[in-house]
């Protein structure tokens, strides 16, 4: 029995009728209510104590993660009044016949989200500004400091290659499920990539697992509801073309449609194309290094006249001084922590802006000297110490992870 198809039918059975008014109940909610939650937070956030005993404190954007305490509030909401709404609309509309107009629409709602989701995700893969490749601090870090989700993002960005052909495949599933009659084929290869995504998801601790399970669960609707995809996979039987419902025939109609289809395409993907391609010159691998850039390591650190050894345990001798983004630099500390400072340099009177972040200080307190490539001379006051630090530089190339290359012979498995 066919619960739900894509095929135009005159009647309905009451099953499918049911389905169809839960599911399009529970998706429109969830993606209105994924927007409009934080209008609701009073409610919510009485909800969260009252039902659930939540008594800690949360944010309501959360901070990045898409798994938040806030999240997962909304969704407790969206399938409470997904049952009531679905059970009001079921006893209401019992008589009507047919859904076909509806179905077809909410079809069209599913495939405008996932095209959205699918490019976004695959440009900025292609242009790798999802998983950049592998700060100077993070070389630094030893394997056992980083968290699953951090382990997942320096794998990932190790790569361009694979994060073009993994974005490709996004946007080509995406870009399938425009034209109705590859939708289907659109909708497969959309449940395997994302399929891959949410497992990532699960296994590495990272918090986009409620968005992956419901994009997987909008592409797996639109695919099943194409009933043919068991004549084909399972019984490898032939099919005949479906009679499918359409809300205007004519054919100016479907010209107007793809024409404008067309056009839409076209800007979309070239706004996004030269946005990202832009922030991907600004941000990305190929961004202009600032002056210094590069992983200094400190040979002799002189504090209020005093030369401290490098020992392990001290708190305040500096290790590395690495320079990686405009403005900013990362102090490694004998003890291994990491000190975020702010690190203006001006060339002309060679001079450093070092402060704390979050100083409110504007004050050229280091001179420098930077004769050549190798070496780097740091002299000034810092939080009342006066600091003579020498730096020679660490190539960063030179290791293995940037090294190793692309090598189509190996005797031997290169795994260390």
């Amino acid at each position: 029995m066919k619960l739900l198809t894509q095929e135009y039918r005159e009647h309905w059975n009451t099953a499918s009728k049911v389905l169809f008014r839960t599911l399009c109940t529970y998706f429109v909610l969830y993606m209105l209510l994924m927007l409009l939650s934080p209008l609701f937070e009073t409610p919510y956030r009485w909800i969260g104590k009252t039902v659930f005993d939540i008594n800690y404190e949360y944010e309501v954007s959360g901070n990045g993660s898409g798994d938040h305490t806030f999240a997962y509030l909304t969704l407790f909401v969206t399938v409470i009044l997904t049952i009531i709404i679905a059970s009001l609309w079921n006893i209401l509309d019992r008589k009507r016949k047919n859904y076909n107009k509806l179905f077809y629409w909410f079809l069209v709602f599913l495939r405008v989200i996932l095209i959205a989701a699918m490019l976004l995700y695959g440009f900025v893969k292609v242009f790798k500004l999802q998983f950049p490749s592998a700060s100077l601090t993070h070389l630094l870090d030893p394997l056992g400091d980083f968290s699953p989700m951090g382990l997942a993002w320096t794998y990932m960005g190790f790569s361009k290659g694979f994060n073009v052909f993994v974005g490709l495949l996004e946007i080509v599933g995406g870009l399938l499920l425009i034209p109705r009659r590859t939708q289907t084929l659109g909708a497969f290869i959309i449940i395997g990539v994302m399929m891959q995504v949410a497992v990532m998801n699960f296994c590495y601790d990272i918090p986009v697992k409620l968005f992956s399970i419901h994009l997987i669960l909008m592409a797996l609707v639109i695919f099943v509801t194409d009933h043919r995809f068991v004549q084909v996979f399972i019984k490898n039987k032939t099919v005949a073309a479906y009679q499918y419902y359409h809300p205007i025939k004519g054919t100016r109609y479907h010209k107007i449609i793809f024409r404008t289809k067309s056009i839409v395409l076209v800007i979309l993907v070239s706004f996004i194309s030269f946005n990202f391609y832009t922030t991907e010159r600004n941000r990305g691998s190929n961004r202009k290094k600032p002056l210094l850039y590069g992983i200094w390591e400190a040979s002799t650190f002189i504090k209020n006249g005093d030369t401290l050894p490098p020992l392990i345990t001290d708190v305040y001798r500096w290790r590395y001084l690495i320079v990686d983004l405009k403005n900013e630099a990362t102090v490694k500390t004998m003890d291994d922590l990491k000190h975020e400072y702010t690190f203006i340099t001006d060339s002309t009177s060679q001079k450093i802006m070092i402060h704390q972040k979050g100083s409110e200080s504007e004050v050229y307190n280091f001179n420098y000297k930077n004769p050549n490539s190798e070496f780097l001379q740091l002299d000034g006051i810092i939080e009342s110490d006066t600091l003579h630090i020498l730096f020679s530089r660490i190539d960063h190339t030179k290791f293995d992870l940037n090294a190793r290359g692309f090598n189509w012979i190996n005797e031997y498995p290169y795994n260390k």
